[in-house]
Formats: structure tokens, sequence, C-alpha cells
């Protein structure tokens, strides 16, 4: 039964249908059966997570395991449940390497992650962006205990860590705060975290020099851990996108670890087109023997705090009152305002700037220039004022243009992520939009090698065991989805939607969805660095 499918699978469904329709109504027996299974997934387009290439076959689940991947008729296995899969592809669940859905995981009323389950994602990674907390085996505790829908794996924050030892100063840490770093960083690898994660661009990790990065990533480097950070700048705000990427590729030369980008781009048009730059340094530095990966999420705005868009870091250092003392001192207000506007034509002005969280229904979905007419006031002026009265403002920010998307997602060294958040579509709707927009749309990426971005790629980078692949032995992750209607149905105005496709979905060999439809099962592990 084992036949490899040369694919174009938009053409073969229907005699594949025919083929699937006629044989299921055979009887299908084993003789050689003679052991006890839970789940056989009959004549799927299995993509195992490695190879570009769908192969008819069958996959057999016991417990939490994949037990057989072949033609179940000669295994020694009868399932107690079978799932017809013919004109469906099965894949690994997909692994999610960039989210922010700790919060929601330990929730009373989110901990299903429906959000990602319905997108075929079984694994999500937290503490990303140098938000990561060192206290690891506290918190797999609470996940262990609440259950969870989705697995999840714990990076470790520079910005946490540096913000428990040294607040929001603009400073060197002395030699003792660097050690105390150290001993924290320490602490959460050796319960469990997959790495370091740093948030440059965000305050406290902008007031970091790169010495102090790679010195707390050589302690991650000593647990075989890897170094994931949201680059110093993605734009030209400060050492600009190239300049950042090469500090991220120095961090990892010098610290000796696998350095992986999070959510590769090119924001704002004064550095739209420099993908091929940034392609070109990082090809240099794996031709080198450095392994260097990035994610990516298939949408062309991106999701931050209106604080971080456009304040100048030195109005921020020191905490949220130091800093509104600042944007309501007159004698600094000319300097904060001409930092503002070169911030907002970095993002493409106060029409790009969109409204999400954090405020009166009456802004969210609106733009900066709506407010700014509302108030009757300038842009740079109305930023301040709602900054002032309202804390963690949420912004969508319109900044990315699609030849340097497709681009960076050409690259077999990028990977698929969501950086979920609320207000913005990704969080609902990265996996399918890739694989609905940029596979059946616009053929940037085979199906295959779509699959392999989303699963067995992030799998290697993060060195997850067992999981991110279709093979004997590992973990039974697995995605049935129907390639005809596997899409997001999130949008920039509806960001909340769940998305269509996703058939079946086992998380550690017990079914999440089944028929396109939750079944309330929480069978997530938290996921520990060994």
């Amino acid at each position: 039964m084992k036949k490899h499918v040369p694919f174009n699978i938009f053409k073969q469904l229907t005699l594949a249908s025919i083929v699937s329709a006629i044989s299921a109504c055979l009887p299908y027996t084993n003789a050689l059966a003679s052991e006890q299974a839970d789940l056989l997934i009959r004549g799927g387009y299995v993509y195992d997570g490695a190879n570009d290439t769908g192969t008819i076959t069958d996959i057999i689940i016991k417990g939490d395991k994949i037990v057989f991947v072949g033609d179940a008729s000669q295994s020694k296995f009868i399932a107690a449940k079978h799932i017809d899969a013919s004109g469906l592809i099965v894949a690994p669940g997909f692994i999610d390497p960039h989210t922010h859905a700790q919060d929601d995981l330990l929730s009373a009323d989110k901990s299903a992650n429906l959000n990602y389950l319905f997108q075929g994602v079984t694994t999500v990674f937290v503490g990303n962006d140098g938000g990561g907390t060192p206290h690891v085996a506290k918190l797999a505790e609470r996940f262990s205990q609440k259950g969870a829908g989705t697995n999840m794996a714990m990076l470790t924050g520079h910005g946490v860590i540096r913000r428990m030892v040294l607040g929001a100063t603009d400073r060197k840490p002395t030699r003792q705060e660097l050690k105390q770093m150290k001993a924290l960083l320490q602490q959460a690898m050796n319960e469990g975290a997959f790495g370091l994660s740093t948030g440059l661009y965000y305050v406290p990790g902008s007031f970091s020099d790169t010495a102090e990065v790679i010195e707390l990533a050589k302690v991650a480097a000593a647990y075989g851990g890897i170094y994931d950070s949201h680059l110093r700048d993605e734009s030209d705000y400060t050492i600009g996108l190239q300049g950042a990427v090469s500090e991220a590729i120095e961090i990892g030369k010098k610290a000796k670890l696998p350095v992986h980008i999070a959510h590769i781009k090119a924001l704002g048009q004064n550095v739209w087109g420099q993908s091929t730059q940034v392609i070109g340094l990082i090809n240099a530095a794996r031709k080198n023997g450095q392994l260097i990966t990035a994610d990516q999420y298939p949408w062309d705005a991106s999701a931050t705090g209106l604080t971080s868009a456009l304040l100048p870091r030195w109005v921020m250092e020191g905490g949220r009152e130091k800093m509104i003392g600042r944007l309501s001192d007159p004698a600094l207000l000319p300097k904060i305002i001409k930092g503002i506007a070169k911030n907002l034509h970095r993002r493409g002005g106060p029409d790009k700037i969109q409204f999400g969280t954090n405020l009166p229904a009456t802004y969210v979905g609106k733009t900066l220039t709506f407010a700014a007419n509302k108030h009757q006031m300038s842009a740079e002026k109305t930023a301040i004022k709602l900054i002032i009265s309202h804390a963690a403002i949420g912004i969508i920010s319109y900044n990315m243009q699609d030849a340097d998307i497709t681009n960076f997602m050409a690259q077999p060294w990028v990977m698929t992520s969501s950086d979920g958040s609320r207000a913005h579509p990704r969080k609902y709707g990265s996996f399918p939009r890739k694989y609905d927009y940029f596979v059946k749309q616009k053929s940037v990426l085979s199906v295959g090698k779509f699959i392999r971005q989303s699963s067995g790629l992030p799998a290697d980078t993060f060195s997850i065991p067992k999981r991110g692949y279709l093979r004997t032995g590992y973990f039974a992750d697995v995605l049935i989805f129907d390639p005809g209607i596997f899409k997001a149905n999130a949008t920039y105005g509806s960001p909340e939607r769940l998305s269509d496709g996703v058939r079946y979905l086992t998380v550690n060999g017990k079914l999440a969805i089944e028929k396109g439809a939750y079944t309330g099962i929480l069978s997530g592990h938290f996921l520990k660095h060994e």
C-alpha cells in the first residue's frame, strides 16, 4: 500500500477519492495482527516532516506513540478505532516556535488553546522576545496540574532576568549583577528551558550591549541550548536591520551556540528590499559552519505596543512613572515629538498604525489618523496623550512588502510561526494562511516544504526529541487536514476566527479534534529540554 505520489494534490484528489471509496468498501483485515493498538489512520497522503513528496500509507498509534508507519495489513497491530484519511493530508502536528500563549494555557477558560489546535499546531513555544521566566519548574507544575490542549516548551528571557536584577535602568551590569543574571539563567536551563530569548528592541533588553548578551548566551550554550532573538533593529531605528542580524550572528559565534532569529522581516519602507542582503549574511554564516535559522509569520503587518513602536528608548528608562514624567515635561516635548515623527515615518505614517487592545471600543480597529482627527491634534501629540492615559496599548502596524516576505519564506532555514497576539489574525490563522495563500495561490512553496517548515525544521532547530516527524517510536502528534479547505478565517478586521480544514488532530495520541470539532481533551505535555 505504500506508494509515492508525484505531487500535485489539487489535480489528483478526485481520482484518489474514487480509489479510496472503492477500497473502503473492501474488507480490511490483518492476518499478522497480534497486538492491540488505539488508532489506525488509513490511506492518507502522508508527509513525514522531512521529505518533499507525499506517500499514500497508513499510521498506527498506541498510547502516546506512533507504533507503525506503512501498509497496516502487514503490521501486527489491530486498532480499536479507524480513520479513513483518503484524500486528506497527514502531517506531523505543527510546532510554533514563537507564541505568546502562556497566559492562555494557564487560564481558566483558554487552556485548550483552540486557536492553535485549529491551525494544526500541537506544540507552542513561550517565553519569546526576552519575556520568559527563569522559574521554569514552577511554570511546568502549574501547566501539568491544569492541563492544556497543546504541548508547551519554554525559552527563558534576557529581558525578564535583566529587569529582576537591574530594573529598567540604562546601564551595564556590575560583575556581581552579571553573575546573578547568569545564575538565574543557569537555574532555568537546569529546569528544562530550551534556551535564551532576547528582545533587544524592547526595554530593558535595548539597554544591554552585545558583550552582556554573549556572556549570558554562553550559559545557554553550556546546556546545549539555543539563542533566540527579537533583533535589536528590524528597521533603521538604531543599528539597522543588517547590523542587527550581524550582531545576532556574532553572539552565536562567540558564545558557540545556534542562533534563531525571531519573526524575520524588513520593517518599514526605509529597509524594504534588504531581505536579499540579510539572506546573504545568514547564508555566509551558515557556509562557515554556524547554525542560523529564523521563523516568520505570513502577514504584511506586525503587532506591538504603541509605546515600543513610537517612543525613543531614553523616554522609557526607569519604568512607566518616569516615562510619563518625561512625556509631561514641556521642556522635553519638542525632542520627544521629533523622535516620534521619525518612528512614524519608519512605520508608514499614522494611517498605517491601527489600534488593537487596551483602548476604549471606539478606537479599536481605527487608525492613529482617526484618533488625531478626533482629538484635533497632531498624530505625535495624540500618541503621547493616549500613552499617558492608557497603559500597554496594542497596535497593528502595516509595514512589510510581499517581495521581502516571499524572499525570506523561500529559504530552507525559515520556519513558520505566529508570534500570536491579541487583535492580530496571526494568532488564529498563520499556518493555514501560509498554506492557502503562499502554497496554493502563489506557489511560493510546495506542500512538502510548507509542512517541513512547520514541523521537522523547528523540531530539529530546537532539539525537541521524538516530535516533528511521523516515525515509529515518535510521539503521536498527528495532523490530518483537508487540502481543499485548509485556510484562515481570521482577518485584520475580525482577528479571532478559528481556521477551517483540520479534520483530525492527535496530541500525544489523544484526539483533540475529530471530524472538525474539538473533543474537549487536554492532552498537552510540558516539554523540557534535555
